[in-house]
């Protein structure tokens, strides 16, 4: 990493990460997001968790933790950590990744930071199939965005269900038509509920989940979203049919 190893006033970026008894995970999430160059601040809004997340965060200093006394959701402590962020710039990642590595976090701020686009998405190895074989992700909760995109509807992302903030925040992307870039993350994974909460509970949780996305929009209007979202994708350094390459510190340094 060169140019894009140092952030400059105009692009500083913000870590949001909300977690919810992810003590098992966070960890290493934490150890690859604390010591990135490009990530001025670390956010975790712990989500009224019942094991020892808070526990863990404190392991690294450099972070922020934020505590909720009660379990809210995550739309609602996204807005939290959207509130307390200091920069003009979000980077959104989920707790409970797998394989993150250095590169991937370099890969996802790139595009925004280029300028080659407005938005970047993950787009994870085990996304669901639909999602990889058209190339777009459209509930990724790894994004890089502007604050000023989610700031002003902090009052109405409270408000949403609990795991609404995802397809709202590709609305207002879609209203503002901007562009977006898929960094494609081949080898990083997203532990399942099933595997955090056993078969049965976790296939429950699952549902709950769809059944919020549902109370934010229409099915019909998820399949229309991801259209205007697919139609807002831009080609940039490192786009392949499908997919963005990680870039290596030996492309940025060509």
């Amino acid at each position: 990493m060169t140019a894009l190893s140092t952030s400059s006033n105009r692009h500083r970026v913000s870590c949001i990460i909300c977690a919810f008894n992810e003590g098992p995970r966070i960890g290493a999430v934490l150890a690859i997001a604390t010591v990135h160059p490009l990530l001025a601040e670390v956010i975790v809004v712990d989500d009224g968790s019942t094991d020892n997340t808070a526990d863990i965060v404190r392991r690294f200093p450099s972070a922020k933790l934020i505590t909720c006394p009660v379990n809210r959701g995550k739309s609602a402590v996204m807005a939290v950590g959207i509130a307390a962020a200091q920069n003009e710039l979000l980077m959104l990642l989920d707790a409970d990744l797998k394989g993150l590595a250095s590169e991937h976090i370099t890969a996802l701020a790139a595009p925004v930071l280029s300028g080659a686009a407005n938005v970047s998405l993950s787009l994870r190895q085990n996304s669901l199939l639909l999602f990889r074989a058209i190339g777009l992700d459209f509930v990724s909760g790894e994004r890089v965005v502007r604050k000023e995109l989610l700031s002003d509807a902090l009052k109405e992302i409270h408000g949403l269900p609990r795991f609404g903030i995802e397809v709202f925040m590709n609305r207002l992307i879609i209203e503002r038509r901007l562009s977006i870039a898929v960094t494609h993350w081949p080898k990083v994974t997203q532990a399942r509920k099933t595997e955090k909460l056993g078969y049965w509970a976790g296939i429950r949780a699952e549902w709950r989940m769809i059944a919020d996305l549902l109370k934010v929009t229409y099915p019909l209007a998820l399949l229309s979203q991801t259209c205007h979202l697919f139609s807002l994708r831009v080609d940039h350094a490192g786009h392949a049919p499908f997919f963005v390459r990680i870039r290596s510190p030996r492309d940025n340094a060509a």
